[in-house]
């Protein structure tokens, strides 16, 4: 028996990845997934989010044997004990895993080695409607700058139009630049 040799480019299995693609344009509804995590308050500015299954390809997913832990808190001068880094933060890291993700899956599709990649980001807010004293500020970022620092085998121009199509794609970068509903209630 002959073994099956996988093309694989920037760590990413480029034959499972078309087939993926195959498979969601094949039957649209593998492409529901819905992802969950339950937060608990710990102390003070600190909490813990677990996060395991998830339902994905028309099934609940349980390959996931054990689950993972993010800890979050606020820097000292937030009143914190500066455990771990605060929402917005982990914020930050969301946008820059999901750029990085899609910029490799991207990139491999492409037939683009990747020699070294990282995302410089950087968040501005204003405190002010957090700390409730006024109403005309919004609480959240008001901008976030983002530099892509690649080192590939690609033409600028190539590498130009993958980071136009990754923006357009992220789902993080989606999240973040649209409005999406959220329903909160207390039970």
């Amino acid at each position: 028996m002959k073994d099956v040799v996988h093309k694989s480019l920037n760590g990413v299995n480029v034959d499972q990845l078309m087939d993926t693609i195959e498979a969601v344009k094949n039957d649209k509804e593998n492409a529901a997934f819905k992802f969950r995590a339950k937060t608990k308050w710990m102390n003070g500015g600190r909490c813990t989010t677990e996060i395991k299954d998830f339902y994905g390809v028309k099934q609940e997913d349980k390959s996931r044997t054990k689950p993972f832990f993010l800890e979050g808190d606020e820097p000292s001068i937030l009143l914190g004990s500066d455990f771990a880094p605060n929402a917005v933060e982990t914020i930050l890291h969301a946008l820059g895993s999901c750029l990085s993700v899609g910029f490799a899956y991207n990139a491999a599709a492409r037939g683009i080695n990747i020699n070294s990649l990282s995302i410089d980001m950087e968040g501005e807010l204003d405190l002010q409607r957090f700390l409730g004293l006024t109403d005309e500020i919004r609480p959240g970022y008001k901008s976030i700058e983002v530099k892509i620092n690649a080192d590939t085998d690609a033409e600028y121009e190539d590498l130009y139009q993958l980071m136009e199509h990754v923006k357009k794609t992220s789902p993080v970068m989606d999240i973040i630049t649209n409005s999406v509903p959220v329903k909160i209630e207390l039970n």
